[in-house]
């Protein structure tokens, strides 16, 4: 027989013999769509991928100041909108079911959003690629340095950044034109961060700290020679660009500001806080729903105050009692060092309590970060930042040092139950060492609602953790919902009902012991990211009555352990969706 029919023959009986490869299942195509989908997503935001401790994009930098890259980002959201529409979502597997529904609500959202000119606005006091880009670039924060290609990687990174600085002002001068401008009393507060940044020479800026703290893995030829690169950079380019920023702002913007506060005196602006609230929340709830649950609840709270107020014997009424809580220095550290050490303790005593209601954790450690000082007069009082994903970089809870009186410490179990464990350090890290979920559920950060949401539930544990036993410690955790509560007042206040900035921080004096300073940077927050302060406690709300409910149809069968299980192996989800998760492990417990 000739060679190549036998040959043939023998491949004619191999096919014959092989079963027929099975066609992928519909969870299988889909799972393959949001693999592409998220690779594509890290390539559009780099920094993304830097921040989950994926290194490929590492000197990358993307320009989303242009109209060019909006239309692309439309454009690209119908086409993923298209392609969900491919599927088939019944006969997908009950995870993905719900991955489903989140993705099209995601895009869905997104798209809706891009009718109104968050562009405008790139720069508040919360926040602005001048601050973020100094993080960065200080060896502290996302990006890494620690070896010679890691600074190349920095120095392409931040060159590409230099012109999309430009563009934010660009932006900014079409939202003068348009009347969309960040309100005056809040842009004032930027130019401290500005003028800190904006310095003269490259020696004096944040940028230059990974040029004093070279690693070992960097060899001298190489020090010498990035040192000089970056000098260079930062004097040509870098440096320049936060001048303009500095003299923009304080030129040019400042003075067209507007003097209104309420995000409902902008073009369009009743609808675009509507969708903000619908965002934040990711209920069908009004303002004034809101804001009436917000009373309610500061009524509630008062009371409570009230009852710590007898209960440690003082004499006076609550608003002498609030000013007690002000200015006794018992209650207040002298020292920076010292706040930072008793929440080093803290961490210790809280991660040795958490298996009392928890059968989870994260794999990942966090660490305690002072506040940079060049934004910590109108930073919050503690933020957290997730751990990267390939465990390399730990999470940072920031602990804010610029203003002690703001940071008392009958406050110091519930903030750091909140930020840390088993707060946002619990719910971020699971849900990102959890490789089962897609990358859009592990990584992602839509859900204000459910994310601290969680964190103030989170604070609400601590008397079954064993915490609170000293009672000016629960008056802060009562201090701290409080907080929530009145948030809930004063964003509704301020953007729809016509509340002004002093009636709101007047309000947040009158219901709680805060410093007047964090009240004010508080009450500032609100009107430059409107919607946002809702999250909290309506989603604390919810999932306290998801445990009710669920212990209530459950009885003796309830398992706190197993409703946290469910709640932070979720991924981040909107409530509805949360619900369901909750309801349908109820089901299987009864």
């Amino acid at each position: 027989m000739h060679r190549r029919h036998a040959i043939s023959l023998l491949a004619t009986s191999l096919t014959l013999a092989l079963p027929a490869l099975a066609a992928p299942t519909e969870s299988q195509r889909f799972h393959e769509w949001l693999d592409a989908q998220w690779e594509l997503t890290l390539q559009r935001n780099p920094v993304l991928a830097t921040s989950i401790g994926d290194p490929r994009y590492n000197d990358r930098f993307i320009d989303d100041t242009t109209a060019a890259y909006r239309a692309e980002v439309r454009r690209e959201l119908q086409e993923q909108l298209q392609a969900l529409a491919g599927f088939d979502k019944a006969l997908l597997e009950p995870k993905d079911q719900v991955s489903y529904s989140m993705l099209k609500l995601d895009l869905e959202q997104d798209l809706a959003g891009q009718r109104f000119p968050d562009w405008m606005q790139p720069i508040s006091q919360i926040g602005s690629l001048a601050a973020f880009l100094a993080q960065m670039g200080s060896g502290q924060s996302i990006q890494p340095f620690r070896n010679t290609r890691d600074y190349d990687d920095w120095l392409s990174r931040l060159a590409l950044a230099v012109p999309v600085l430009d563009g934010n002002l660009a932006n900014m001068r079409e939202g003068l034109k348009a009347g969309v401008t960040q309100p005056r009393a809040v842009m004032q507060k930027v130019l401290p961060q500005l003028t800190a940044l904006a310095v003269a020479a490259p020696e004096q800026s944040l940028f230059w700290e990974p040029i004093k703290n070279f690693p070992d893995a960097v060899p001298a030829a190489d020090r010498e020679r990035l040192t000089a690169a970056l000098r260079k950079l930062l004097a040509d380019q870098v440096l320049p660009a936060y001048a303009r920023q500095l003299a923009f702002v304080r030129d040019e913007y400042l003075p067209k500001a507007r003097q209104s506060t309420a995000w409902s005196a902008l073009p369009d602006g009743k609808a675009w806080y509507a969708y903000r609230v619908r965002q934040n929340t990711t209920l069908p709830l009004t303002a004034d729903q809101i804001h009436a649950t917000g009373l309610k609840e500061v009524a509630r709270i008062r009371g409570e105050m009230e009852a710590v107020r007898r209960q440690v014997g003082f004499q006076g009424d609550l608003r002498a009692f609030f000013k007690y809580m002000q200015e006794d220095p018992k209650f207040y550290f002298t020292r920076p060092q010292d706040l930072l050490d008793g929440y080093r303790t803290l961490q210790k005593k809280i991660n040795a309590l958490t298996p009392q209601l928890f059968d989870i954790a994260p794999k990942a450690d966090y660490e305690v970060r002072e506040v940079e000082a060049f934004r910590a007069e109108s930073a919050a009082g503690g933020s957290y930042q997730e751990p990267s994903a390939d465990g390399s970089r730990p999470g940072i809870f920031y602990v804010n040092t610029f203003n002690l009186k703001a940071q008392p410490i009958f406050g110091m179990e519930t903030l750091s139950l909140h930020e840390a464990s088993p707060g946002h350090h619990f719910q971020i890290s699971i849900a990102q060492e959890d490789t089962t979920l897609p990358a859009f559920r592990r990584f992602g950060s839509h859900y204000t609602a459910y994310v601290e949401g969680w964190a103030l539930y989170a604070e609400s544990l601590g008397k079954e953790l064993g915490l609170f036993t000293d009672p000016y410690q629960w008056y802060g955790r009562l201090s701290d919902e409080q907080l929530r509560a009145m948030r809930l007042v004063v964003d509704t206040g301020l953007h729809a009902k016509g509340w002004t900035r002093e009636r709101a921080i007047r309000y947040m004096l009158d219901n709680s012991s805060m410093a007047e300073s964090d009240v004010v940077s508080e009450v500032e927050r609100y009107i430059a990211w409107p919607g946002q302060a809702l999250g909290y406690k309506i989603g604390q709300l919810e999932i306290t009555r998801l445990r009710a409910e669920a212990a209530k149809a459950l009885g003796p069968k309830f398992d706190v352990k197993g409703f946290h299980r469910v709640v932070l192996t979720a991924g981040q989800v909107p409530l509805p969706v949360l619900r369901e998760l909750v309801m349908d492990w109820v089901k299987t417990r009864r």
